[in-house]
């Protein structure tokens, strides 16, 4: 099976690709087709937006992944203008921010929020399969800390990794291992199986 990842950020890429690891498929990225154009991204729900990519990326190829993501500060009322959401690269209309600028921008705002604000990401998938589309909304992960210090390290295409603690253990996600036993990583576990068993099935792998 030939399946395109609807997505130009490689760490996305390099999930789905470890996702599906063992399936019979052949990954492909928007450059290898040739497609450099973006939809106009207007869902209210990072699942309405992941839809709307996945549509307009099957215009183009038989089989589609896409994914969208919110981040979501607890003390910030959802209609505050500084809450991310949806608009985690682009906050308050400005231009799609890269990786440093991002850690530059949500540095200076946790710094003005008191210097750790506690966060959690929305993420909604979206499969488009020969014309029939599926969904999927996660409910939200386990809250994390974000603080206005970076790690030095960095998390290609997730920049926000170096600004995020577990809550467990205060280590960065970008220096974390994936094999420590916190509440976290089970926490993520199951959702990584709640995840992979809805992209088989959409795909329509066994």
């Amino acid at each position: 099976m030939k399946v395109l990842i609807g997505t130009t950020n490689p760490s996305k890429v390099n999930r789905f690709k470890l996702l599906l690891d063992g399936c019979d498929i052949e990954f492909f990225t928007l450059s290898d087709i040739g497609v450099s154009s973006e939809p106009e991204e207007k869902g209210s729900s990072p699942e309405e937006n992941a839809i709307i990519k996945a549509k307009y990326y099957g215009r183009f190829f038989d089989t589609v992944i896409t994914n969208d993501s919110g981040l979501y500060f607890e003390c910030l009322p959802l209609d505050d203008p500084r809450q991310p959401g949806l608009n985690i690269r682009t906050p308050n209309g400005c231009s799609r921010m890269n990786d440093e600028e991002s850690i530059k921008y949500y540095s200076s705002l946790i710094h003005s929020l008191g210097g750790k604000v506690t966060a959690f990401y929305l993420d909604g998938f979206a499969v488009f399969n020969n014309g029939k589309i599926f969904s999927f909304t996660e409910e939200p992960h386990d809250s994390f800390y974000m603080v206005d210090t970076p790690s030095e390290n960095r998390h290609e295409g997730w920049p926000l990794d170096s600004l995020s603690l577990s809550k467990d253990t205060g280590i960065p996600f970008v220096d974390r291992k994936n094999d420590e036993k916190t509440k976290e990583n089970v926490i993520l576990d199951e959702y990584r199986t709640h995840l992979v068993s809805f992209l088989k099935k959409s795909l329509g792998l066994n």
